[in-house]
């Protein structure tokens, strides 16, 4: 005779529990004022919305202290929520107790020969580092309706990638798996 199956122990009593680990993803530009910006307000917009285990984090190699306000508008018209948004150096990321670090993404412009910082990462295991250049919109021709046009083209083409990158299983990737997925968006 069986034992009724809810008498019966589940697997989980003979497999250890398995805890989910954030993926922590930080966005390097040299000022964090725009692109860093948006992609980080972008990513987290997402990953909320998707309900990935996603964190977004960015920083500069030399911050501006300010997010620029065209960053700031073009968030806004979008719906996407900028609490807690603030320009920071990447050394926030290379202390003790700073998030462990999976990816790291640099958002300058190097076909524009603008200087792209490298951040070689923070305490623990060193984190798959990608490319995804982007011109810099506040440098944008035609005035203000210029700027504001660049900083939505930008804002929209940011959070397409950060949907193709929340659409990966980064959980169960290998940092060689992710390099490579990370890499095949940026040719998209």
């Amino acid at each position: 005779m069986t034992a009724p199956p809810d008498a019966m122990p589940s697997l989980q009593t003979f497999l250890p529990s398995v805890t989910a680990m954030t993926t922590h993803v930080l966005i390097v530009c040299t000022h964090n004022s725009a692109r860093s910006m948006l992609a980080e307000a972008m990513l987290a917009h997402w990953a909320a919305k998707l309900d990935k285990d996603v964190k977004a984090h960015s920083a500069g190699s030399a911050p501006s202290g300010r997010i620029h306000p065209f960053a700031l508008e073009a968030l806004d018209r979008a719906g996407v929520d900028t609490t807690g948004l603030r320009s920071k150096g990447w050394d926030e990321f290379c202390i003790e107790g700073a998030p462990p670090l999976s990816i790291v993404i640099t958002v300058c412009d190097s076909a524009a020969a603008e200087p792209c910082p490298l951040f070689l990462g923070g305490p623990g295991t060193p984190p798959v580092r990608v490319h995804w250049g982007y011109p810099d919109p506040s440098s944008a021709e035609g005035g203000d309706e210029g700027r504001r046009r660049a900083f939505e083209l930008t804002r929209q083409a940011l959070g397409y990638r950060m949907l193709q990158l929340l659409q990966l299983p980064l959980a169960s990737m290998t940092p060689s798996e992710r390099q490579g997925a990370l890499l095949a968006i940026a040719k998209a």
